[in-house]
């Protein structure tokens, strides 16, 4: 084991989207969805800085009167974790760095998340980390639950939206659900965005998968803390209620 690298934390924050365009800007407790992020992740003291990232004048306009940190990006990037890199090139992270892939949909998400997520860059071994927490047959029967199946030392072996492992002799609630926050060596993260798209990647729609057809390790750190994503605009009142306006900072 080493020392813990130096680790940044990069929200991507599109505002273009089938489900919910202009996401990041909706109002939960009159404020932004993507300050709620920001103020979340900024709790984790294992981060050095944190940016958005964004491809729109409007959040740009938005970030900049709150003073939340944010970087202008390409508007053709094909995913979030291309826009990242951009992101942290642009911000010069050390090389030798590790970049946080904050999931800007995650306005619920609790720091301590963070902290488990980079732990394990202890170990010099380690190229990427993600999370998961236990989920019962009923939550793993739909198919935006991704799922995830680990080795013996924590790796993951495949992500999938089906119900892995199949229980072939009847229910079990042995069911790892996948909690969508990455965090990568800077060099593996670079990697990464010059692979090109693979074959199960493509047919699951899970970008993950690229690494593990490329033999990139993926440290999976299960963790007992929940989320809640922002998918749809009916998802606003739930997250909403999540969060208790009492707990929120002071914007002056």
């Amino acid at each position: 084991m080493t020392d813990k690298p130096k680790c940044y934390g990069i929200i991507p924050s599109r505002y273009a989207s089938s489900r919910f365009p202009g996401k990041p800007l909706a109002e939960i407790h009159g404020m932004p969805m993507f300050w709620h992020v920001y103020q979340r992740a900024r709790q984790c003291t294992e981060l050095e800085a944190i940016a958005l990232a964004t491809d729109d004048q409007r959040i740009e306009n938005a970030a900049k009167k709150l003073n939340v940190p944010v970087i202008m990006t390409r508007s053709d990037h094909p995913s979030g974790t291309d826009r990242v890199l951009e992101a942290a090139i642009k911000m010069n992270i050390p090389k030798n760095a590790v970049v946080v892939n904050i999931q800007g949909d995650e306005p619920a998400m609790q720091p301590k998340m963070i902290s488990q997520l980079v732990a394990p860059f202890s170990d010099p071994a380690t190229c990427v980390s993600t999370l998961a927490r236990r989920i019962d047959y009923r939550t793993a029967e739909n198919p935006d639950q991704v799922k995830v199946i680990l080795d013996r030392n924590g790796n993951a072996i495949y992500f999938s939206r089906s119900i892995i492992p199949f229980p072939r002799d009847g229910s079990t609630d042995e069911f790892l659900g996948h909690i969508g926050i990455y965090a990568f060596r800077l060099n593996i993260l670079k990697q990464f965005v010059s692979l090109p798209v693979g074959k199960v990647e493509s047919i699951e729609k899970l970008e993950q998968l690229r690494l593990i057809e490329n033999g990139i390790p993926i440290h999976v750190v299960e963790t007992e803390l929940m989320s809640f994503g922002v998918d749809r605009p009916e998802d606003i009142d739930k997250v909403s209620g999540i969060i208790d306006k009492s707990d929120l900072p002071e914007t002056s």
